[in-house]
């Protein structure tokens, strides 16, 4: 008897000589390296100089050295923004990361069958160490590189080299000695880490382990940094210049007014008084002092301060919803970025397809095609289940809704799979059996007892020509002639990438175990198998398609498959769609492929260098990449994308790669990760409409009133109010914007595009300019000081700014008439803007100390409120306009 394997002692000292069969695990950030990095969002970094700036205004205040009042609540406001910003999205990221590590540590915690002290025992994988001897069985996964010394097996590679064909493994021959190619997948002797068993038994003893493996090699060179920004943070970086751009010449222009104002205007107009002015040193440097200092101040009025923490909550609240659409998000960069997609590149199974084989079809010898086993009846289904139950090596396992075909290989579980585990009370048992070889192409199986037959599956070719009768629907033997008609219908499958059993029986039973019967046998029928398309990823093609993004399905199969399934998912259409082989992509030149990526639909026979470069052109082309994937093989594009997306099923390489992993393998996820990115990109433009509408607003008032010598309308506890309604409660009011599927009909935003749109710019400033219009009648328009006394008139005022925000907020939430479109789906916006409301009505009446806030009349609040609310009529105009230009 053949001696396999390793004692403990013979383990213990190849662990101490080559190590175990652990992967060094991917350094993965800590909680305060994440928030360290979020530090260098661009809005964070622009909020962090206006934060310095305010802390050396206060401390100059308080130090006497600047004259001019400098409330300590506004850097900590700034600073109470920036650390809520980046704490929220850095804990969400964290908390995603550590769900996707316990998904990591599921997947280590694989037991294998070892040969230890002549016992077959079960380790760990991570426990496996050189020379140990492994058993395999159908449905391991291969737990490191080695060769097979007994038995044969069949193995599906496709993680790692991207061939979706089963590899035929075998023992090696006396005196084989390794060759040395670490890579040769086509080596019949050689199995690899994260192949897996697909029908077959052997040993394999163990040659490399953990990081020298294929696998673990390929883990360790995606171990670099990402070098490319994502689009969200190219657009903020662009807004963040244009809010500086603005700052810097509102500051300067409000300095300049002040200068104005105090040196021109103060002295009415008169050279002599002017002059002597200038002639004051002291007097003329403390205002160019004073002024530079309001500059400052009216710079850091510019910033939106509250944008990041509403980035942060948009996202945090959207990463709980994808969740529950099995969509893990590990990086939060990745939502938005699904969401600006101009290409994607999908694998073929599991993704678009459902991943395994299934019977879609099977026609008896009349010709007539049945879609389920059900629909089969009579004397011709008894010898249907037959055929199935007893020529198989597969066996149904489970119930209810775990009941599924176990063993054999995919053809054969398949077949099992399609009678659903409903077999016949058929009293048999098997008398012999011929098992499928690839030179017969047929298995059969001889059976007694109630029915005394020999039950025979394989390729048609071998089985049609030898059978002269056929079973009819009742199951009667009837002479049979129409091989044409059914060769023709093979041939019309065949073209739909359906690949064809034939099913017979023989009334003689097998000789000696390897002779099938030469007499006429009996036509069963024939079934055709596939890995169907989902149902539901042709709509979710169709709904992807429609938002602008260009899906290239990328396959290992060969194009005629290939072909058959893109036209049926809908990703083929017309005659200008172009198919391609590896081959081909590698005979055109990295410009011609470029001229031609428009046009590519799919990539068959492909190489895992063929997606890494697909994705590197269109990048080039400055377009938005995603690429889904679950082999070793796609982690390198996986990474390189500006999105990948792992299949929750493949390997723990390809997943370490991913910025978002399809816990549910299915490609109507990945449009609803889309569909999440447009929502989150459009939350998160609607906030800033609404912040830069109020920021522009009050650099325009501050300079107004500076320059007709008056002092801000507004209290610093007051500025402090609106700044919390801008920031932390906007945030939370648009962060709950629902996903809605008509974001899904509009383009693809450019990679390069400013966040903020014409169209946005159109809001901001017409709400922006009405709102100052409005002021200036409120704060220098006579008749309106006569309904307020001098004590009201700035509670009035400061009543009229804050529900002139309230109200154009709902402008900024639609570009829609109707304000209130889908705000059902969002009643935390209402419920936010009830509690700023109910607020801000209790400070008037008893603010008076900190809030400066002395209570209004009837008439007052009639005034405030048709002030405030005009707003959303302006707006209205306004879209009623833009929409007819």
């Amino acid at each position: 008897m053949m001696r396999f394997g390793l004692s403990d002692a013979e383990a213990a000292a190849s662990k101490e000589k080559h190590g175990d069969n652990r992967l060094t695990e991917h350094e993965t950030e800590g909680f305060w390296q994440k928030l360290k990095d979020n530090f260098g969002d661009p809005m964070i970094k622009i909020l962090c100089v206006a934060l310095l700036v305010n802390i050396i205004l206060v401390v100059g205040y308080y130090s006497g050295w600047i004259a001019d009042e400098m409330a300590w609540y506004e850097p900590v406001g700034i600073a109470v923004a920036i650390l809520l910003a980046t704490f929220v999205s850095t804990f969400s990221e964290y908390r995603n990361e550590n769900a996707f590590q316990t998904l990591q540590e599921e997947a280590s915690r694989i037991k294998c069958k070892v040969y230890r002290n002549n016992e077959i025992i079960e380790l760990a994988i991570d426990d496996i160490v050189t020379d140990d001897a492994v058993l395999l069985q159908p449905g391991d996964k291969i737990p490191a590189d080695g060769l097979v010394i007994d038995g044969s097996i069949k193995v599906d590679q496709s993680v790692l080299n991207g061939e979706s064909k089963e590899a035929s493994k075998i023992a090696i021959p006396e005196g084989y000695t390794e060759d040395g190619s670490s890579m040769d997948f086509l080596n019949q002797y050689k199995v690899f880490r994260g192949a897996v068993v697909y029908s077959g038994n052997a040993v394999m003893q163990v040659s490399v382990v953990g990081d020298k493996s294929v696998y673990g090699q390929i883990a360790k060179e995606l171990q670099g940094e990402d070098d490319r920004d994502t689009p969200l943070k190219v657009k903020l970086s662009g807004l963040a210049n244009a809010i500086s751009k603005f700052g810097y010449i509102g500051g300067f222009a409000i300095a300049f007014a002040m200068l104005f104002q105090r040196i021109v205007m103060a002295n009415h107009f008169d050279g002599a008084q002017i002059a002597a002015y200038l002639g004051n040193w002291s007097h003329l440097v403390n205002d160019l002092v004073h002024a530079v200092m309001l500059a400052v101040i009216i710079i850091v009025m510019a910033v939106p301060e509250g944008l990041p923490l509403m980035i942060a909550i948009v996202s945090a609240l959207n990463m709980g919803k994808m969740l529950k659409d099995n969509v893990l998000v590990r990086k939060i960069a990745g939502i938005e970025t699904a969401g600006s997609l101009n290409f994607l590149f999908s694998d073929k199974t599991g993704t678009i397809t459902k991943g395994r084989l299934e019977v879609v079809t099977f026609i008896d010898g009349s010709g007539t095609a049945y879609k389920t086993y059900g629909e089969v009846k009579g004397g011709l289904k008894t010898y249907l289940s037959l055929s199935i139950h007893q020529n198989t090596d597969s066996v149904m396992s489970g119930e209810g809704t775990t009941l599924r075909a176990i063993g054999g290989n995919a053809t054969e579980r398949a077949i099992l799979g399609f009678s659903g585990g409903l077999s016949l009370p058929v009293a048999t048992s098997v008398t012999g059996k011929i098992p499928f070889n690839s030179t017969n192409k047929y298995s059969a199986t001889t059976i007694t007892g109630d029915h005394k037959l020999t039950l025979i599956k394989g390729a048609p070719e071998k089985i049609l020509a030898k059978c002269q009768y056929y079973y009819d629907a009742d199951g009667v033997k009837t002479p049979y002639s129409g091989h044409s008609g059914l060769n023709a219908t093979i041939d019309e499958l065949a073209g739909r990438a359906i690949r064809v059993l034939a099913l017979a029986i023989s009334e003689e039973k097998i000789v000696n175990n390897e002779t099938l019967p030469e007499n006429d046998w009996i036509l069963l029928g024939i079934m055709g198998i596939r890995d169907e398309v989902r149902p539901e990823s042709v709509t979710a093609i169709a709904e992807v398609q429609g938002a602008g993004v260009q899906v290239v399905m990328i396959t290992g199969d060969r194009k005629e498959t290939a072909v058959a399934i893109a036209r049926d998912a809908g990703l083929l259409k017309g005659n200008a769609d172009v198919v391609l082989t590896s081959d081909e992509l590698a005979a055109l030149s990295d410009d011609e492929v470029k001229a031609t990526l428009p046009q590519i639909k799919v990539v068959a026979r492909a190489l895992p260098s063929d997606k890494s470069r697909l994705v590197r052109l269109t990048q080039e082309l400055n377009y938005v990449v995603g690429m889904t994937g679950d082999g070793v093989n796609d982690s390198p594009a996986l990474k390189k994308a500006d999105v990948g997306f792992a299949m929750g099923g493949g390997t723990e390489v390809a997943k370490e790669a991913s910025d978002i992993v399809i816990l549910d393998d299915n490609f109507n996820s990945i449009d609803k990760a889309i569909l999440y990115g447009r929502t989150i990109f459009n939350s998160i433009r609607k906030f800033i409409v609404f912040q830069l509408t109020i920021n522009v607003s009050a650099v325009l008032i501050n300079f107004v009133v500076l320059l007709m010598g008056q002092e801000n309308p507004l209290t610093i506890t007051q500025i402090l109010w609106i700044n919390l309604i801008m920031d932390t409660l906007a945030a939370l009011a648009f962060g709950g914007e629902p996903a809605l599927k008509r974001f899904m009909h509009e383009k693809p935003k450019r990679r390069d595009e400013p966040i903020v749109s014409p169209g946005m710019w159109g809001t901001i400033l017409t709400g922006a300019l009405w709102t100052f219009v409005l002021s200036s009648v409120f704060l220098f328009l006579p008749s309106i000081g006569n309904y307020f006394p001098t004590v009201s008139l700035h509670t009035g005022y400061f009543a009229f700014f804050v529900f002139t925000a309230v109200f154009n907020a709902f402008n900024a939430r639609t570009d829609k008439h109707n304000l209130f479109d889908n705000i059902g789906n969002n009643k935390g916006f209402l419920h936010i803007l009830g509690i700023i409301t109910l607020v801000q009505i209790v400070l008037v009446y008893i603010g008076r100390g900190m809030f400066n806030c002395y209570g209004l009349n009837g008439t007052q609040w009639l005034i405030v409120l048709i002030f405030a609310v005009s707003i959303i009529p302006v707006d209205l105009v306004r879209k009623l306009f833009y929409r007819k230009k």
